[in-house]
Formats: C-alpha cells, structure tokens, sequence
C-alpha cells in the first residue's frame, strides 16, 4: 500500500458559479499530512527504504518536511529536516509531532539546503522538496485518479514554488494519453521563479522573494519544470497575495477546507472567469499545506 490516499474529486457549485465553468477540485489537501507532497516524497522514501537506507534528510520550511517526517515514521526510519530561520512555530510543532529531528539554518531554505547536505552519512538518503524523477512519478497519480473516474478537464489549474507539482501532474496528463489538456501555472507576484523563467527562455534566480505564499518560494524553478512548459501547454498566471488569501478564506466558507496561500494561488485564478473562457471543465489542485492557521492568513489580509 502507498503511504499517500486516494483523495476526493468533488464538483464546486460555488467555485464553478464563480468561474463560469464546471470546476472540480482534487483534495490533495486532504492527505495524511496536509498536502499532495506526500504522493511523491512518499515513495522517494519507499525506494530509499528498499535500498537499504534508514536515515532520511530532507531541508524544507513546511509541506515537504511533513510529508519526509511522516513517511519516515510510517517506514521506521529516522528523520532529520533542516529548516530556516524564517520557518513558522508551527511547521516546527508539526515535525516534532512526526518524531523529526529539528535542525534550524540559515536565513532561507537554500541555506538550509545547502547544510543538510553536510548532515549525510554513508547509507542515508536526501530527499529534495521538488526536484528529483521520483517525486514527480509519484505526483502524477493523482491524474491517473482522475482519469479512473472518468472526468477528462479541459484544463488543469496548479500553483507552482519548485515545479514539482507542474513536473508531476504534466507527466501524469501524459500518460494517460491527456496531451491536450493545458495547464494553468500559478504564482504570486512575489514568488513568480517559472514566470521568470518562461519570459527569459531559461531558469533564473530571482533576487528575493517577497510572498506571504513562503510554500510557493523557490528563488529558482526546477529545469524539469520549465521544460514542461516546451513538452506541454502550460499557461502562466500571476495573482497577488491578496487575491490569494482571500482565496483560502473563501473555501473556508465554501467547503470548510483550510489551506495555505501557496494553495489558495491556484484558487484565486477562479475569481477571473476571462482566465477560463472556454474550457468547460477545470479541475483544480487544491494542493494543501500544513502550516497556515485561519488567525495568520487574516493577520496577513489585515
């Protein structure tokens, strides 16, 4: 059995009045950790596990840090995530939850990143928030879910950070045959590394970020990510955090889900049915994220 669930494919009234269009929405949200991280790091863990490691080393400020800790856990593994500075009080608690090793570096996950590489022994294995084959193969089965209910979208609504998710959901529409079907890339205005990248024709590293959507901040988006924007029809969108925010606010409302800014971008895209026009069918990520709380997301809308 794979660590992660089959999540919930549901229909929004609500959202779909909104859009204009018929939007359903896949509840990674709903994964045992909080988010579809868990799909891909999951099995990177299984496959690391089979290899004969017992030690796992990941470097993440949240979501993928959870998903590494609680794979670990359910394989008996010990965890170590690196986080940085910048990491909320409680992303922290929810790794001590999961029994992680705690290690706080740097000013930015790259710093973190860059000493968790240190922190590797013979026989351990580092587990990348976004970049790595085995993460993308595992994200992709939440497509190959959809595809098994029968629901074939017109297009396929996604924030992006690292590009993991894009990599993964790009490849899944792949293999079932869905090369049709585009996919609308979102980011906030202060986190865009794809948009940067689209618009030079290269990956570039943007000189900071200034996001409340820190789930969404990777100076600089995956190469295999940008090239899924040449191998598949991938669109890209910009929305404020301010779009964004209200956006998780309104699927509080809407469907008593909380999630976090990085995954209320993809959502906030449904508030601009002009975005949408003539795709009759969106289905949207609705990606997750552990570390948001309602009381932050209003502090940050003020």
């Amino acid at each position: 059995m794979p660590l992660h669930i089959q999540t919930p494919l549901i229909e929004s009234r609500p959202l779909s009045l909104t859009a204009g269009s018929a939007v359903w929405l896949k509840l990674e949200a709903l994964q045992p950790c909080g988010s579809f991280k868990l799909r891909g790091v999951g099995q990177a863990c299984e496959v690391h596990h089979a290899r004969g490691a017992r030690h796992l080393v990941s470097s993440s400020g949240g979501n993928a840090g959870l998903a590494v800790a609680y794979a670990g856990r359910q394989l008996g593994m010990a965890v170590t995530v690196v986080v940085p500075q910048t990491t909320s009080e409680r992303a922290r608690e929810l790794l001590r939850l999961e029994d992680a090793k705690l290690v706080v570096h740097g000013s930015s996950w790259q710093e973190a990143n860059a000493h968790a590489q240190t922190l590797l022994g013979p026989g351990d294995a580092f587990i990348h928030p976004f970049d790595d084959p085995l993460l993308w193969a595992g994200h992709a089965s939440m497509v190959d879910e959809v595809a098994a209910t029968g629901l074939k979208p017109d297009a396929v609504v996604l924030s992006v950070g690292g590009g993991g998710l894009l990599s993964g959901v790009v490849q899944g529409l792949q293999r079932n045959g869905w090369h049709d079907v585009p996919v609308l890339a979102v980011e906030t205005e202060g986190a865009a590394s794809l948009h940067a990248a689209m618009a030079a024709g290269h990956t570039v590293e943007l000189p900071s970020l200034s996001s409340v959507a820190t789930s969404l901040g990777a100076k600089r988006v995956a190469e295999q990510a940008l090239a899924c924007t040449r191998e598949h029809p991938v669109h890209s969108h910009l929305v404020s955090d301010r779009e964004a925010l209200l956006a998780c606010e309104r699927l509080l409302h809407d469907h008593r889900l909380l999630v976090e800014p990085a995954c209320g971008a993809a959502l906030a895209l449904l508030e601009r049915p002009e975005a949408l026009a003539g795709y009759g069918r969106v289905l949207v990520i609705v990606c997750g994220g552990a570390t948001a709380t309602l009381g932050q997301i209003r502090s940050w809308l003020g």
